[in-house]
Parts: structure tokens; sequence; C-alpha cells
């Protein structure tokens, strides 16, 4: 566990550990350092988000195989349908090669928003499906009629009886082809996590019994019958447990069949929303369920309601896009500084006549033994205590202190090092007393948003050094002049890293599962912009960059906030000679995050 940094819980085979090296398990498998190295001898610095869109393909097709082999083995006549809700992650980058990778199998979009959906019926597969979900109003289901004149397979999913009103309305001021409609319905049941609160008789959307059945009336007596085709269910994002979905589609299920008996003829679908969890953390997993449980729970349950009320199977939905998305993407942050330096021994400096409690520190350090590691690491954290007393006392000056921090410092590292901890349960009772604070070269409100904002877990691991065992207890700091952007060592999930001369090597660390959400939900706190992305692609068995695009100059920034740059360039160039301004405005058209200067070596 030590050494492997939970990959065997997070990874699904998408990335291992061979020769000390972090690597891609795919075609060549290079070690994600050495693509690292060549995005920076392209003069690419900072941070770096690594896509790699064959992962992407990977899920998109685990999740289709899965289903379709559990409709074979069930004998079941609905087909599996599937669409990527865009709010997880817009960029281009992303949804250009998952708009190709999903082509042979028909998956489709989500959209929440206008500009959502702008972006669906622009480069949305003709013969993929697209739904609308979230509030709308009567531009934004006007878009949707236009997408259907121009071939879309698009379905309305409406929240509220005003929206169908919207539809009626449209359609008999345009003429244009309706959309399909869909109703979102509020199930009585919860999902299970974190975001469990957005489903439930509670929840934000859908529409409760009456109004399916008012819904259902003005929809026949508009003689719109024909275009209601779906039915919409969401219980909660990254449900960690099967059990809650089981019940709502028990719950949908029969809505189904009273709304198809009641003569909804071309209702043939049931949306069954997102859910699917990724595992976050490297300690333990958190999702109780397989794939293959959860697609067989889903087709069972549904055959088994349409055959007790004889109604046909409904084609099933799913708009699970953290499953697809996670794990394609890698945040990479080279280490700028370690604050624990000013602990190692060169820093030592004893005197010819020291206190008797550092005279002992220091034959503690020298005398440790793997017997003695646990006995003398406890005895120098309860010396440093006295030593500290002793200071606030008057009775040792600085040099002594700082002495005594060096050497307690040292003790407890040895004593890591020699206990040779492979047991994560012996691990965890390591004191915790001495932190090292790595610093980042990154801004977590950027790049790590749901970590700042909801304490979610990401696997972090080092890119090198991986056959060398970790000895420091790491607490990691971003750039930003905030507390909050802070990754503390937390002794129950402990994260230990190498012990790095960074003035001989660059020692870089991987976020992993960062593909969902944390794209489109970053912020430009101190104006730090996304980081430089880079799709990795495999062609044959090369390695090929395609689509680098560089973090934002700090020029561009500031424009994207509304300042005017003519005018803050022709401030800065008051009374400065011409090379001063040249260089400022060399730094104005580079990038916000902080340079480093050693390359890693092979």
């Amino acid at each position: 566990m030590l050494n492997n940094y939970g990959i065997d819980i997070w990874s699904d085979d998408n990335f291992v550990i061979e020769k000390g090296l972090a690597k891609v398990n795919f075609k060549s498998k290079p070690s994600l350092i050495s693509i690292v190295k060549e995005v920076r001898e392209q003069d690419f610095k900072g941070p770096l988000l690594l896509r790699f869109p064959h992962i992407t393909k990977k899920q998109i097709t685990t999740l289709y195989d899965t289903f379709n082999t559990s409709i074979d083995e069930y004998n079941y006549n609905g087909t599996f349908n599937a669409v990527f809700p865009l709010k997880v992650n817009q960029l281009p980058t992303f949804i250009h090669p998952l708009i190709q990778n999903g082509k042979e199998y028909n998956y489709g979009l989500e959209a929440g928003s206008k500009a959502e959906l702008v972006i669906a019926m622009t480069y949305n597969n003709l013969n993929s499906p697209i739904t609308v979900n979230g509030f709308k109003d009567k531009e934004m289901i006007h878009l949707a009629f236009i997408a259907r004149s121009k071939g879309h397979n698009i379905t309305l999913i409406i929240e509220g009886i005003n929206e169908l009103e919207t539809i009626i309305g449209i359609q008999e001021e345009t003429h244009l082809p309706c959309p399909n409609i869909g109703l979102r319905v509020r199930l009585h049941s919860g999902g299970s996590g974190i975001w469990a609160k957005s489903g439930g008789i509670n929840s934000k959307f859908g529409l409760t019994s009456t109004e399916i059945l008012e819904a259902y009336e003005m929809i026949k007596e508009n003689e719109m019958i024909e275009y209601l085709t779906m039915i919409h269910f969401h219980i909660g994002s990254a449900m960690n447990s099967i059990k809650p979905l089981k019940k709502a589609l028990r719950e949908s299920g029969h809505i189904y069949a009273e709304l198809k008996n009641l003569g909804a003829e071309n209702l043939n679908a049931i949306n069954i929303g997102g859910g699917l969890a990724v595992e976050y953390s490297a300690y333990e997993r958190n999702r109780f369920y397989s794939l293959r449980e959860f697609a067989s729970d889903v087709i069972f349950t549904l055959r088994d309601i349409a055959k007790q009320k004889g109604v046909d199977e409904p084609n099933i939905f799913t708009e699970s896009g953290r499953f697809i998305s996670a794990a394609s993407t890698v945040l990479v942050t080279p280490v700028l500084e370690l604050f624990s330096s000013e602990y190692d021994l060169e820093h030592l400096k004893l005197k010819e006549s020291n206190p008797p409690l550092i005279e002992e520190l220091n034959l503690l350090f020298k005398d440790m033994v793997k017997k003695t590691s646990y006995e003398y690491m406890h005895d120098a954290i309860d010396h440093m205590e006295s030593l500290l007393t002793l200071f606030d006392l008057g009775y040792i000056d600085l040099q002594d202190r700082s002495n005594a921090e060096i050497l307690t410092h040292q003790i407890i590292k040895k004593a890591i090092s020699q206990l040779e901890v492979e047991d994560y349960e012996e691990l965890k009772r390591l004191d915790e007393n001495i932190q090292e604070k790595y610093l980042l070269n990154f801004s977590m409100f950027q790049s790590l948003p749901d970590y700042w904002g909801i304490d979610q877990e990401f696997p972090i691991m080092p890119l090198t050094h991986l056959n060398k065992k970790p000895t420091r207890s790491a607490s990691l700091w971003d750039i930003t002049c905030d507390s909050d952007g802070e990754l503390p060592f937390d002794s129950k999930k402990a994260l230990y890293l190498h012990d790095i001369d960074l003035n001989k090597e660059e020692y870089f660390l991987g976020f992993f599962n960062v593909g969902a959400y944390q794209d489109t939900l970053g912020m430009k706190h101190n104006l730090f912009s996304h980081p430089t992305e880079v799709n990795v692609v495999f062609k044959d068995e090369e390695v090929v960059l395609e689509k680098v695009i560089e973090s934002q100059t700090i020029i561009d920034i500031l424009e994207d906030i509304d300042y005017d740059t003519s005018d803050i360039k022709n401030r800065l160039k008051e009374n400065l000679d011409i090379n001063t301004y040249k260089i400022l405005e060399k730094y104005l058209n580079e990038n916000n995050y902080l340079k480093t200067i050693w390359s890693y070596n092979d």
C-alpha cells in the first residue's frame, strides 16, 4: 500500500507502476514522466492536464458491452442507449474525441442550458440521441425545435407544466417538427452518497404524480401523444450503493406502465439518469457494486415490471457522465519547494556544549536501529516538547531550538525508513507531529474545486521514484495566497512522499480521476487560469501529443475579466526605458504559474 498509492483500487488498470514509474497501461505503455518531459521540452511550464481519449473510448465500450450482455442474458426486448451530460465536461478537447469514439454506438449528448444545446446540435452525430434537461425558457425550447428540424433525435425532458405549455405554443407558432417529449418524474425514492439530495420527493426537479397525469391529459388534448416517448428520473450522482436504484426502478417502471396503459402508445423509454460511481479513494473501496450488477439489476427489474403490467419492455437510457470522463484526465503538478528542507542535517549546528536534551536527541539519532525505532521516535517528540517549553522560559537560545527541530525531524524520518512499514494499519499509528510541506505549482481552486468545495478525494501519486520507499508525511500547498489552498496530512488517509533534492531534479505529482466537473467548476482565484492541456493519443505504438492548449497569458486573463489591456500596456510604458518595458511585455505574455529551473533526470 505504501508504495503503490492505492492504484489497485482506483486505476481500473488504466495506469500501472513499472520500474519505479507511473505508466499508461496502453499500447507501448509510456511513462507519464516521459510525456511530461516531451511537453515541457516545447517550453510549456507549470501544471499540465493530460487527457487520454483512449480511456474515454474504453469507458464507452465497457458501458455498452456490459448492458448489451445483460440484455442478451435476460432476453430483454428493449435497447440500451446513453448520452453524455455536457455539464460534466464541455471543453472541446474532451468533447470532440468523445463524439468520435462514441459514434459506432450512437452515443449521444445531454444538454442543460442553451449554450450546451448549441454544442449538441452542432456536433452530435445525427443518429445519436440528444436529451435536454433542466429548466427551460421559450428560446431554449425553440432551439430544440430547430435541432429537430435539422434531423436530430432530440427529446425535451419537461420539468414543469409551464414548459409543456411552451412546447405546445411554439409548435402552433412555428409549425416546425416537434421534438420528442419526456416527463421527468419526482420519485419518492432517493439515492445514496454525497449527491443523494438531487433525487427523492424533495428534489429540485421533476413532476409529482398529479402533475404527471395533468401533463398526460394536456398532451392528449393537444393531439401530441405521438411525441411522448420517455420517462426520466435521476436519484443522485455517484451512488455508492445500488439498493436505492432498485427502488427507483420499480417506482418509475410502474409509472411508465401506467402511462402506457392509459394510451401513451409511443412511450418506449426510461431514462435512469446518472449515478454510476467512480472510485476516488486510494485507501478503501467506496462503490459497493460492479457495473455488471448495475446493468443486470436495471434490466431484470424493468423486465419484471413490464411483464407484470403487460406492456412492452422499455428502451433504457443512461446519463452517467462521471463514469465516462473521470478516469480520462490526469493533473500533473511540479513540486516547487519542500518546506521541510530547513530540517536537513546540513543545517545542524551543534555547539561545543549543548543542553542535555539536545545531546540526548543527537544520541537517539545516531544509535537508532530498527528495533528501537518506535521508542526513540516517541522519546524524541517528548524531548522536543520539553525543549520548546525551555525556549519559552528563556533557558535555551534560538540555535538550540533549531538543532532540536532538525534532530527530531531526522529521527522521525529515520524511524519511518527503518520500520519498512508495509501494513497500512501499522502506518496509521506513526506519529504525525512532523509534516512535510510540499509547495505545488497549481491552484486548487482552479484544478481541484471539488476538493476545496466538498472535500472530494482524488488519488494522488508521484510519477517517479515508485520503487523507493516514501518517508515524508506530506501536506500539499498550492500557490494561491489562500489558507484553504492546502491538502493537509491526515493520519487516517496518510500520504507519504519521497525525500527529494529539488536542486538536482524535479518531482511531479499526479492527481488522477479529475476528468469530471473539475475543468468546468474551476475558478480564477488569484487569476490562475486552466493549466496547459494536452490530448495524449496513440498512433500505432507511438505517442502523439495533440491539441496542446497553453495556459492563458497574464494579459489574456486580464482581458477576460474586462480590463482594457491597451490601457494597461500604455500605463505600464510610462516612465520605463524601452529595454525594461520589453522585459515587462514578455512577462505579460507568459502564463501566471510559477517557473521551475531543473529538468527531470532519467
